[in-house]
């Protein structure tokens, strides 16, 4: 327990009431009458308090969140004692998270209940501790207060903000991928299995017609095709050191991780495979899984993934990747490219290359961008512009190098890494690719 505020200010104007004592005599025994009066209240205050009923409290939590974004918690406080109760709680949160609403402060009759529902702010992904309710109550007096903790310690997982799936999501079922700036794209060749016939419609293309089914029914009947299915992706993804570095409000893994979730929900529902491979400090695999009911399953693999302060492994990535996966599939190498990565990046991609279509997506960082961007006022905005324009072309020789052996590129800005992923991917499939 600590004194109140109150007890406080009666403790200073006691002091000064000595002090006015200490010159007119006469006031002494008020002032040792007051002293007695006063200790003997905060006594039987402080009795009082420790004797009362502690509050019961049950904190409610939502099933998941979203990194970045705010869900409701909801307390239950029950008061089963025979006093009200002034309290003044603060919810057990996470280290870092947010919450606008706390500390909540109020009066709850004698065995009666409040809820309160306040909103928190997670900004980590993983899993999220709420310890127990921080409890204060102000005594029957108003000398003391009470601190202690109430209800339990509990855990949440915190997905990743995928958003922009959701709205990818309500976009594609009204047939307007477009706003989203996904476009896809019919490209003729062998990438299609056939799907059905159909009468035909007027700017079907000639090869589309069926001769045979025309001449039997008397009337153009075109071939309908989909697109191939049950076709493997693998989301070969580096959490060293180097996808750290922030861009914007996120670190630039964050980044790979919502464009994996965006291309994944388009996989899936094109009823293709999607797996998972880490390294740079992470070894973690989730073999590939089917349908879209499987996007539970990806969330609940990737929402703890972290990335740790380890070098980026690609030699050995890729051995265990060929290891683990012997069906031909796309394979998606997620990383920020650096151009000291030549000497054992290439000989990595080619190995990957013989076995499956590869495609190398990295990061341009925009600190990089803007150094190039920058007007040129001092020596020191020179060398930055020099260093930027070095670093880029070293970055764009290795890309030639890769596409020279056969393998895929993509080297776009964080900010349209998962729409840019998205697009390509729609692009190998209407081409065949796989």
């Amino acid at each position: 327990m600590s004194p109140t505020g109150r007890a406080l200010w009666i403790v200073v104007a006691w002091a000064l009431f000595g002090l006015l004592a200490s010159i007119w005599r006469e006031l002494l025994p008020a002032w040792w009458i007051s002293g007695a009066v006063f200790v003997g209240a905060a006594i039987f205050d402080a009795v009082a308090m420790i004797r009362m009923a502690r509050l019961q409290i049950s904190r409610r939590l939502p099933g998941r969140f979203a990194v970045g974004e705010g869900a409701d918690v909801r307390l239950e406080i029950r008061n089963v004692g025979r006093l009200p109760a002034t309290v003044e709680v603060f919810d057990g949160i996470p280290a870092g998270a947010e919450a606008e609403a706390m500390p909540w402060k109020g009066t709850i009759a004698a065995g009666g209940k409040a809820r309160v529902t306040h909103e928190v702010r997670i900004i980590e992904r993983g899993m999220a501790s709420f310890s127990k309710v921080h409890v204060r109550r102000v005594s029957l007096l108003g000398l003391w207060l009470h601190a202690y903790l109430s209800g339990e310690a509990e855990e949440v997982k915190v997905y990743p903000d995928y958003e922009p799936v959701l709205r990818f999501a309500l976009l594609a079922m009204q047939a307007r991928q477009e706003q989203m700036g996904i476009v896809r794209r019919s490209i003729a060749g062998s990438s299609r299995d056939f799907h059905q016939l159909r009468e035909y419609r007027e700017g079907d293309p000639l090869s589309q017609i069926d001769w045979k089914a025309t001449s039997r029914r008397a009337m153009l009947i075109s071939r309908e095709f989909q697109e191939q299915r049950n076709q493997n992706i693998i989301f070969l993804t580096d959490t060293g050191r180097r996808m750290r570095a922030m861009d914007g409000e996120l670190p630039q893994f964050d980044h790979c991780l919502n464009a994996m979730l965006l291309v994944s929900y388009v996989a899936l529902r094109q009823g293709d495979q999607v797996g998972v491979q880490a390294f740079g400090g992470t070894n973690r695999w989730l073999p590939p899984v089917k349908g879209s009911h499987s996007m539970a399953v990806l969330l609940n693999h990737l929402f703890d993934y972290r990335t740790t302060p380890e070098p980026s492994d690609f030699a050995a990535a890729v051995e265990r990747l060929l290891a683990r996966q012997k069906r031909r599939a796309l394979v998606v190498v997620m990383t920020n490219l650096r151009g000291e990565d030549a000497s054992e990046l290439v000989p990595a991609l080619r190995m990957l290359r013989s076995k499956h279509l590869v495609m190398l997506a990295s990061l341009r960082e925009r600190s990089v961008e803007n150094a190039r961007k920058k007007p040129i006022e001092e020596f020191g905005d020179a060398l930055r512009f020099a260093a930027a324009e070095r670093y880029d072309a070293e970055r764009a020789e290795v890309l030639a190098t890769l596409q020279g052996f056969g393998v895929l590129t993509l080297d776009v800005p964080a900010q349209e890494f998962p729409v840019a992923l998205a697009n390509r991917y729609l692009d190998i499939k209407a081409a065949g690719r796989l």
